[in-house]
């Protein structure tokens, strides 16, 4: 065994290095474990690592599904491997049972027992992190939103807003890439906006290393960059959302906010939910809010369906909004954005000294809530044991604080939600039958947004005015070539996804006119006209339609380079991206300038 030195990866973020060292570090996150929590540790040039339950081993892994000596990681120069020790219940590489050594690569996933070990190698030169695409950036947050959920990782997002000529916002955008990290990932969410994607950061220190970006982006390096104007907003997983919509809704949020506040801002403590107007024009809609008017003033538990980002919490505030309770509090809680014991803790409340940290006592949701409405969301992400606590709550209407002993009578109407199957789940034994029979006497199912298409537009249409009044902008109209791909779309994300689409629209659009160009990649997908020089290009069942899409983009580039005569500048304007991410597309699809004998 190496008697090498492991050492835990401060977190904190002070400074962001141009370049790093070559490195090799494992994300470790043991789900057996009372608080689960992430550890990173850094394996040195020449050293082996062993995991298993062992008080000898270097990883010790309190768990019965992990053997005395699980797996062994070792390390010579940026090659790792790991060996399974002869364990009883294996080791998994990417879902793989490895019967050899495996050679690991970055992002790699091990299974050990109880742990998740994440891959991290960095190489002694690091590559600029390419400018990418919105598509791209909803595919990541996705990534990680799905990690995040299975194994408590954390994450933020930045959006950052760069205003001044562009030269200047195309050398600062230059600048912060330069300063991010391997792990990280910058595309760009509309022109002049930047968003990052800051994997293992808390809220607090996406904030701080967001601040770094910013004075990086602001100073050359003779003198500050005085024709510059940047904006920053900052939201973190799970602390402020748990959904790639949430998030980017949220982000934006933050992003107006900062306005009136700091360079970088911050959601909203009490975020509104997905549009304050209920809007109905569909029969499906009608037959939901006929159903919101008859419970609302009763004392039964609801049980909202439907899924993410369909505008359950909508209907759950219709419902409190309806009853004899809306003068009282309406408390939301999301289950999936917490672990269980601080889910506990923030439902029930707990005494002093109940577990280490609580220095005093805290009331929760319940208490919070009383007279009033309490909504948990996701409730399907709740463990076997606080449900059953959660049942016993709901049937004698007492609650005991975490630590404590006394009985605390509430008086709280519950509605809940979830995008899961919860009758299924209860049949497999995977969410209890009888609380499933509790909280299901009476349910509310809401239709996801593609099976209501008459409110598509008119969802949209209230979408453009709200965002307007925030930016204190002229309400521009939506074209019928938009309002028909806005149609002819199938919202995976519902409601929150036709929301973000609209906001980001509102940043594209130029001459008072929403453009099918203004709106998302995939949404353009479906639409009837392709575009510049499409004819030459025609879709048979042998291609992939991203060929297709990638195909559209190289002959639209190129198209309007030869148009521009080669004037980069001005070929980003006309595609409304910018210079530095023109140029990055046109190194993707292998374009050149036109020669100079050509440009005008």
């Amino acid at each position: 065994m190496s008697e090498t030195k492991l050492t835990e990866v401060d977190s904190q973020v002070v400074t962001r290095p141009k370049v790093e060292a070559e490195r090799v570090t494992l994300v470790v996150y043991d789900s057996d474990v009372p608080n689960p929590s992430t550890k990173v540790i850094e394996l040195a040039d020449g050293a082996k690592l062993s995991f298993g339950r062992s008080r000898v081993s270097d990883v010790l892994i309190d768990s019965e599904r992990v053997s005395r000596t699980h797996a062994v990681f070792s390390r010579r120069g940026l090659e790792l491997e790991v060996v399974d020790a002869g364990s009883r219940n294996g080791t998994w590489v990417n879902g793989e049972l490895i019967t050899t050594a495996r050679r690991l690569v970055s992002a790699d996933e091990v299974i050990v027992g109880s742990a998740t070990v994440v891959v991290n190698i960095t190489t002694g030169v690091t590559a600029r992190p390419r400018m990418e695409s919105t598509r791209y950036l909803e595919e990541r947050l996705a990534a990680e939103v799905d990690r995040g959920l299975h194994y408590h990782r954390r994450f933020a997002l930045v959006l950052l807003q760069l205003e001044g000529p562009p030269e200047i916002t195309d050398e600062a955008s230059e600048r912060i890439s330069s300063m991010l990290r391997p792990m990280e990932a910058i595309a760009e969410y509309a022109p002049g906006v930047l968003a990052i994607v800051m994997p293992e950061l808390d809220a607090a220190e996406a904030e701080r290393a967001a601040r770094v970006l910013v004075t990086a982006a602001s100073t050359r390096p003779v003198e500050p960059v005085l024709e510059l104007r940047v904006s920053v907003g900052v939201v973190a997983f799970p602390e402020h959302s748990t959904t790639v919509g949430g998030l980017i809704a949220r982000a934006r949020a933050a992003l107006i906010r900062r306005q009136h506040h700091d360079v970088v801002g911050v959601p909203p403590e009490d975020p509104d939910p997905i549009g304050s107007e209920i809007i109905i024009g569909d029969p499906q809609m009608a037959r939901v809010f006929e159903l919101v008017r008859k419970v609302a003033d009763h004392p039964i538990t609801v049980l909202v369906r439907g899924e993410t980002g369909v505008g359950k919490e909508v209907v759950a505030g219709a419902i409190h909004t309806g009853s004899s309770r809306r003068t009282c509090p309406l408390i939301r809680l999301n289950c999936a954005s917490l672990p269980e014991s601080l889910l506990e803790s923030e439902l029930f409340g707990h005494e002093k000294g109940a577990f280490t940290g609580a220095d005093r006592r805290k009331t929760g949701y319940f208490e919070a809530a009383h007279g009033g409405t309490l909504f948990l969301d996701e409730i399907g992400e709740m463990t076997p044991a606080l449900q059953a606590k959660l049942l016993r709550v709901l049937e004698q209407r007492r609650i005991i604080r975490v630590g404590g002993t006394e009985e605390i009578e509430v008086d709280v109407r519950v509605i809940c939600a979830t995008h899961r199957d919860l009758e299924a789940e209860s049949r497999r034994g995977m969410f209890r039958a009888d609380l499933f029979f509790r909280i299901s006497a009476f349910t509310i199912l809401v239709p996801p947004l593609r099976d209501r298409p008459v409110e598509i537009e008119l969802l949209a249409k209230s979408f453009i005015q709200q965002t307007s009044t925030e930016l204190r902008k002229r309400i521009p109209t939506l074209s019928a070539a938009a309002a028909l791909a806005l149609r002819r779309y199938a919202w995976p994300g519902n409601v929150r996804e036709l929301r973000n689409a609209i906001e980001r629209a509102m940043v594209l659009h130029s001459n008072g006119v929403i453009a099918i160009e203004d709106l998302p990649d995939s949404i353009q997908e479906g639409r009837a006209e392709t575009g510049i020089a499409a004819s030459t290009f025609t879709l048979d069942g042998r291609r992939d339609v991203r060929d297709h899409i990638a195909e559209l983009e190289r002959v639209a580039i190129a198209t309007v380079l030869e148009a521009s005569g080669g004037n980069q500048t001005e070929a980003a304007k006309q595609l409304g991206i910018s210079r530095r991410t023109l140029i990055y597309r046109m190194e993707k699809h292998g374009l050149k300038p036109p020669p100079a004998g050509m440009r005008k």
